[in-house]
């Protein structure tokens, strides 16, 4: 087994604060990621962001695939395009759509992670494919992966939270 991805961002570091403008209570964009120290053996990258803590089970809010190797990383603002500039293929996440659907947690504060994954294949999925198809075609390609895990929880929760604690206080 390899040693695991680094997952880094510019805007956010491990277990930190997913900023604002990443998610659906501003401008609802991709954050920045980048990813080094992958298998030399990798054909493609993909790439999951995933809810664990949503009601339902986990929730998915970005799936891309065939990412090449001469991008490993994913600037802000992708647009939700089926195939980006760089080849890479993007599918369907639980809000429905193609792209990324930043966080909208209905109560309380959720994690979510972004997952690497370095395979030794590229994929045989369309544009549109679901993180179930994803996670299926991956079996028996997966050679190493990471992930940047960051927080986020809606400011008007926060605030009623906070308006709670003070009227006990």
């Amino acid at each position: 087994m390899y040693a695991p991805i680094q997952v880094t961002s510019v805007d956010f570091s491990e277990g930190r604060m997913i900023p604002r403008q990443y998610t659906c209570d501003a401008a609802d964009v991709s954050p920045p990621l980048r990813w080094s120290g992958w298998p030399q053996e990798t054909q493609s990258f993909a790439l999951l962001c995933e809810d664990p803590d949503a009601p339902g089970g986990t929730f998915t809010h970005w799936v891309v695939f065939n990412i090449p190797l001469r991008t490993p990383e994913m600037a802000d603002r992708v647009a939700p395009d089926r195939i980006l500039p760089t080849g890479a293929v993007q599918g369907n996440n639980d809000f429905g759509k193609i792209g990324y659907g930043g966080p909208c947690p209905p109560s309380g504060l959720h994690r979510y992670l972004f997952k690497i994954y370095a395979l030794d294949s590229t994929l045989q999925l369309d544009p549109g494919a679901t993180r179930t198809e994803l996670l299926t075609a991956m079996e028996g390609h997966i050679l190493s992966q990471g992930q940047l895990m960051g927080r986020y929880q809606r400011q008007e929760t926060i605030s009623q939270h906070d308006s709670r604690v003070q009227h006990h206080t």
